[in-house]
């Protein structure tokens, strides 16, 4: 490659308010995006399509495989294993996916030899552990869904089978490729702000949304499927780390579920909204004004092409699935409101909210410097100088590029997809910002945070 990282930062001008940023050093674990710049010199456009097998054809693997329909000469997706037979046929229609290339499970799909260049593991959460360790075994490159897996063993596991191999594991951490987070975290890093003090970050879930996931959803019970400190937040603590760049020393940490619970179900209730509930008319969670009335949400049930055949298959699902049952009779465990504290090595420290009763999403930080000031919320943020006392604002959609809007995370889903389709390419890891051996430390953070959370107590962070 001709040039360094370094020769990158200093030849795009990075500026803010006119005021040219310092360069700053990059380590192998502070990796820039490719496609975090218009003009990237470490650019190069495959010589063919990367081929890809899609392990899981829900909203994940539908988001990172729609980016083959848009970019055909750069990703071709030739496999397939879902068992639910909806979405695996519309996605072998969707990809033109041969019939001996389309699989059930994921286990399915090693029985054959191998056939593509890499494997999308958009599987559940506990899931992700024994595609990755087979995929790598026979040789593919690998796309992984976060989080790596609910245990801390089998991540570290995945870790090291990476290492012993030689493949390349981007983990979907699809923050670190938004704009939004790419400008945020150089105007941090150049010392926009003076030297870096602290951090206030927050994740806003929104309401109707907790209600949905974490409540009624797939990761309404911990125990099965992940604790939503990694499930939803992994994404913030690996925020708080690339921004921060530096390693977390410890954190503590406390939370609980406070309000879906059976003793705050409201007189008149039922076991499900449809059921003749006294309240369900007025009640802001009801199944029936969200997915019925309103048709929000409706991206997990696997409705007809016929849209006049939508609102029966909409009942039939509220009638038998969880998604009709009430918020407060629900098998769930997750905490509704979550807070950690936490300390890196070079004495900063940073604040993080978790919280499920907001009316929006889109997550808020605070940024303190010695010298200067951030605040932002994913739409835009401002930066104000102690010095001068001058602040100026940037707006998110001036710092996307164009091709990437449509995609999820402020564009980051599919930049991600971009970057790890070079990495393939150009067989470099480095090219990536969130390969495994990045992206574990958040997982690590979040491991701890939970284990201090149940046992009252500050966790120190082990490498």
């Amino acid at each position: 490659m001709p040039f360094t990282r370094r020769e990158v930062l200093k030849a795009l001008g990075i500026t803010a308010g006119g005021l040219i940023l310092n360069p700053f050093d990059l380590t192998a674990d502070t990796r820039i995006p490719l496609s975090g710049y218009d003009d990237n010199p470490f650019y190069k456009k495959p010589g063919k399509p990367v081929t890809a097998i899609t392990l899981g054809a829900g909203a994940r693997g539908n988001t990172y495989g729609d980016y083959a329909l848009s970019f055909p000469d750069e990703l071709s997706i030739v496999g397939v294993a879902e068992p639910i037979p909806i979405r695996n046929e519309r996605y072998v229609k969707k990809h033109n996916i041969k019939n001996e290339n389309r699989f059930v499970t994921w286990e399915h799909v090693f029985e054959k030899p191998k056939f593509a260049d890499a494997v999308i593991i958009s599987t559940p959460d506990i899931l992700h552990y024994g595609p990755c360790i087979v995929a790598l075994e026979k040789g593919y490159d690998v796309l992984l869904e976060k989080p790596i897996s609910p245990s801390e063993k089998e991540c570290r596991e995945i870790l090291a089978l990476t290492k012993k191999t030689g493949r390349i594991v981007a983990v979907c951490h699809v923050l670190r490729y938004a704009p939004y987070f790419i400008k945020l975290r150089e105007l941090i890093q150049s010392g926009a702000v003076g030297e870096l003090i602290s951090i206030q970050h927050m994740e806003p879930i929104e309401h109707i949304h907790m209600s949905h996931s974490y409540v009624r959803g797939n990761w309404h019970n911990s125990n099965e499927s992940t604790p939503i400190i990694l499930a939803k937040s992994c994404h913030d603590l690996d925020i708080l780390r690339w921004m921060i760049g530096k390693s977390c020393k410890q954190i503590v940490a406390m939370g609980n579920l406070k309000w879906f619970r059976k003793e705050n179900a409201p007189e008149g209730s039922t076991e499900r909204c449809m059921g003749g509930c006294a309240v369900e008319s007025t009640c802001p969670y009801s199944a029936m004004k969200i997915y019925y009335r309103e048709r929000g949400w409706l991206y997990v049930f696997d409705l007809p092409d016929e849209k006049e055949k939508h609102g029966d298959a909409i009942l039939e699902y509220l009638r038998t699935t969880n998604y009709g049952r009430c918020v407060y009779k629900m098998d769930n465990n997750q905490e509704d409101h979550y807070v950690s504290s936490m300390e890196f090595v070079n004495g900063v420290t940073a604040n993080f909210s978790m919280e499920a009763f907001t009316p929006w999403g889109g997550r808020r930080t605070h940024v303190m410097g010695s010298m200067g000031h951030i605040y932002g919320d994913m739409n835009s943020f401002t930066i104000t100088d102690f010095k001068t006392k001058e602040s100026k604002t940037y707006d998110s959609k001036t710092i996307e590029l164009e091709n990437y809007k449509h995609s999820g995370h402020g564009g980051g889903d599919w930049r991600l997809v971009r970057d790890w389709i070079q990495a393939i390419t150009q067989q470099d890891p480095d090219l990536l910002s969130s390969t495994i051996d990045v992206s574990i430390e958040s997982h690590v953070m979040g491991f701890a945070a939970e284990k201090s959370r149940v046992t009252n107590c500050v966790e120190q962070i082990k490498a």
